[in-house]
């Protein structure tokens, strides 16, 4: 099994989150799980592919071109993958990777999150997306997350198949425990428009 992780290529304001990344890494490697991931050697992507490869586990890095010198492709890795665009990148990663897992993170990782969390909404894909909520961080988006199911924005079928712990070991166990609904048809009634 391999885990796409989505997170900052900055390490953030707080240590709980480069610890956070650090912890989730070792639990990785720890459970014999590959970590997929963006490829940079900085931020709290350099800190969760450190931990893993400190622990003997796999870490494949997925990067484009144009961003190997400014994200500061990581070096140590078992394999990186340097592609085209962000579009490809994204498609590999997924493709490379049984379940998605959101840390802290910035508008990259919102970006990442929400596409692949979409392409489940849609069927593309039945693996686990989740996030880790380290220290409260995602506790905003969360709430708004809520407030568009009631607004009738987002099914709460939709919205229950994100998996969200402050935990590692919590989250890895709510992954491995995923089971996808069942395709859900449409998500718009027809009277919508």
């Amino acid at each position: 099994m391999r885990i796409c992780v989505f997170c900052g290529s900055s390490a953030g304001a707080r240590p709980a989150y480069r610890e956070a990344a650090v912890a989730f890494g070792e639990a990785l490697a720890g459970a014999g799980i590959g970590l997929v991931y963006g490829g940079a050697s900085v931020g709290l992507m350099g800190a969760v592919a450190d931990a893993a490869l400190a622990r003997g586990g796999e870490v494949i890095g997925v990067m484009p071109r144009a961003l190997a010198d400014r994200e500061l492709a990581h070096r140590g890795l078992t394999q990186l993958h340097v592609v085209g665009s962000m579009h490809e990148r994204k498609a590999l990663m997924a493709e490379l990777a049984d379940a998605f897992v959101a840390l802290p993170g910035g508008l990259g990782t919102f970006e990442e999150l929400f596409e692949i969390w979409t392409w489940a909404q849609l069927g593309e894909h039945r693996k686990a997306c989740a996030m880790l909520n380290t220290d409260g961080y995602y506790d905003g988006l969360l709430a708004f997350l809520d407030h568009a199911v009631g607004e009738a924005f987002i099914k709460p079928l939709h919205r229950g198949t994100l998996r969200v712990e402050r935990d590692p070991a919590l989250l890895l166990d709510a992954i491995r425990a995923y089971v996808p609904p069942p395709a859900a048809g449409k998500w718009i009634g027809r009277d919508e428009t």
